[in-house]
């Protein structure tokens, strides 16, 4: 009986397993009969042309466009779900991907991939006039990279759909796409250990909303013209880095809710408020520019014990906006640079020999009260800023550096001062 079963397994070894194939895909085929023919594992070479179809991909496969020069373009009819990816192991690549429908309640997407869905690859495609451009949830390990989305836009922008949605994923790569037009660009719930990077978001409500997510990585990312840049909400264990945020009509970045993170090397220029934090604790904040913002930092709601140095803050029409009960020290790491330092270096150790402080009882008056800034420049209310920073009983809890930069630390600042636009974008 053991000899048998020998036999029979060295059988069983020596049957040649099937191969995946590649096969051509006319343009005067029907795609969705030839994915439900292909075997698991299959690469279709799609050739150049319009195919009307709304697909379910229920098997591991590729699509890939035969011509990356004349890509094949797929027209969902404005009904449902483009192209819904159902099997892990789906790679999509190269497709024109137009006109999935409009229902908000049911998520329609130019690509939605559902659960148990994982690995899957999206990349190098373009997504035209669809509501949701890629729906991704309880999918782990995608990637989805290079791809030009945009959204409904003639749709109000509630009524529209995100660029990119995750929900409750892991591990995934969203790297290098280019989104506009949609309601948010990026939006990310409850979704770890991701990264994401070298991103564009413009022209949308915000760039990213992200709520609820851990252990993630933000790098590289543009965000401009829109409501608002990064909004990263109810998070920790961030790293933020080497992001641009500009032209943003509230906030560049927000860190609401946000502890044990490490915002660094960003630049945020010419945002309504280059930085929104609140309630934010136990973070780092280091090597950003800050620069003609209306508003550099806007700190509330209890955001202490985050150390914040070797900053740049440049040119912002109030610096800092800060309303709580007590000081808070900065620059104990390493001094910051603040434009509007009127000490000096006596000692020449390249720092201030008098302390920074960034606002006063008279800024928060001009808070309160907007039209008030119509005297900023009048004698009085100077000789009040005056009075105010030598007399204690005036002095309001304010940030405080002792010795502030003399110098910036980012030597190309004026780029941001001077670039309009995309252009901001080619630094």
């Amino acid at each position: 009986m053991r000899v048998l079963c020998f036999f029979s397994l060295l059988i069983a070894l020596s049957i040649p397993t099937a191969e995946a194939a590649t096969y051509s895909i006319k343009q005067d085929q029907n795609l969705a009969a030839a994915i439900s023919a292909a075997a698991a594992g299959d690469v279709l070479l799609i050739a150049p042309g319009t195919y009307r179809a709304n697909l379910h991909i229920d098997k591991p496969l590729t699509l890939r466009a035969a011509d990356s020069r004349k890509r094949p373009l797929i027209d969902g009819g404005n009904q449902g779900d483009v192209i819904r990816v159902i099997a892990p192991d789906v790679v999509l690549d190269g497709l024109i991907v137009r006109n999935s429908g409009g229902d908000l309640g049911a998520q329609n997407a130019g690509v939605y991939i559902q659960p148990g869905a994982h690995r899957a690859v999206v990349r190098n495609c373009d997504f035209s006039y669809t509501l949701f451009g890629l729906w991704i949830e309880k999918s782990n390990d995608v990637l989805i990279e290079n791809n030009l989305i945009t959204g409904k836009r003639d749709y109000a922008s509630a009524q529209r759909g995100n660029g990119i949605q995750l929900y409750n994923t892991e591990r995934a790569k969203i790297i290098g796409n280019n989104i506009s037009f949609v309601r948010d660009g990026i939006y990310v719930d409850v979704s770890h250990h991701a990264l994401f990077a070298k991103n564009r978001m413009h022209r949308v409500r915000y760039g990213t909303h992200y709520m609820t997510s851990y252990y993630n990585v933000w790098e590289d990312n543009d965000t401009y013209e829109n409501r608002g840049g990064l909004a990263l909400m109810e998070v920790r264990n961030q790293i933020v880095r080497r992001n641009r945020a500009w032209s943003n009509s509230d906030h560049g970045i927000m860190l609401r809710t946000i502890q044990d993170s490490v915002i660094e090397n960003n630049v945020v220029a010419k945002n309504v408020r280059g930085f929104f934090i609140y309630d934010a604790e136990y973070n780092v904040l280091r090597n950003n520019l800050v620069i003609a913002n209306r508003v550099g930092i806007h700190l509330a709601a209890g955001s202490y014990r985050n150390e914040v140095y070797n900053n740049d803050f440049i040119r912002n029409r109030d610096q800092i906006r800060y309303v709580a009960a007590r000081d808070q020290t900065w620059g104990q790491k390493g001094a910051n640079f603040w434009s509007n330092y009127v000490g000096w270096d006596q000692d020449g150790d390249g720092r201030g020999d008098i302390p920074y402080e960034a606002s006063d009882a008279i800024d928060r008056v001009v808070w309160r009260y907007p039209l008030s800034k119509l005297l900023l420049n009048s004698p009085a209310v100077q000789t009040l800023h005056m009075v105010a920073r030598q007399f204690p009983v005036l002095r309001a809890p304010s940030i405080v550096e002792n010795n502030p930069m003399m110098q910036p630390h980012y030597k190309d600042w004026e780029h941001w001062v001077n670039c309009d636009g995309d252009q901001c974008a080619r630094h």
